[in-house]
């Protein structure tokens, strides 16, 4: 447990004035004593606090200095890396220009840069856009005959888990100020997949 303002005060007394000054040994010793219950200090933190009272005259903490400012050139840098590569993760750049991780994602919400991820969607053939009209219109049909035909219909979704490497949307990013609308198509039927599928009756 580190010393507090209290504690360093306790121990100058400890050292006494004049011809009453105990040895830095002897200090640390009566310190334990009358704190069992904490951590020793040190011959060398009583020398510490002796000398900054001496040169100082007090033994406060100094007062402390605020994160240092990233200078705009490692700014341009993050900014660069993201236009070269909108892909590039927060640990890349991290890493590639040798600074923390909380500094480059500052640096990107300062220039409101957004990580957007890609959006799946189906790869649609030619005659799957009649098919949709052609559903529409069945659907239509049997609820106008039917009221209680939507109580019927089990709702259902799956998630698709690769094995081949397919883009995970979950891991991946496109950093840009606008959304960038990003796409990708991809085949519903696969031989290395897993479907993970669930369904809802109203």
């Amino acid at each position: 447990m580190p010393l507090n303002e209290r504690d360093r005060i306790e121990i100058l007394m400890m050292i006494g004035v004049g011809d009453r000054m105990r040895t830095q040994q002897e200090v640390c010793r009566l310190f334990h004593e009358m704190h069992p219950d904490r951590e020793p200090v040190s011959q060398s933190t009583v020398s510490r606090i002796e000398r900054k009272y001496r040169e100082l005259g007090h033994v406060r903490d100094a007062p402390r200095q605020g994160r240092p400012k990233i200078n705009e050139n490692v700014q341009q840098d993050v900014i660069l890396s993201a236009l070269e590569n909108p892909h590039c993760t927060v640990r890349q750049v991290s890493r590639d220009l040798n600074i923390g991780k909380s500094s480059v994602s500052n640096i990107f919400k300062k220039v409101k840069y957004h990580p957007y991820r890609v959006r799946l969607i189906h790869e649609l053939a030619e005659d799957d856009f009649d098919r949709r009209t052609e559903f529409c219109e069945y659907m239509m049909d049997h609820n106008n005959q039917n009221n209680g035909f939507i109580a019927n219909i089990l709702f259902s979704d799956e998630a698709t888990f690769f094995l081949n490497g397919h883009v995970n949307r979950q891991n991946t990013r496109y950093w840009s100020q606008e959304n960038p609308h990003w796409m990708q198509e991809y085949h519903t039927q696969h031989p290395q997949k897993v479907n993970v599928w669930a369904g809802v009756i109203p």
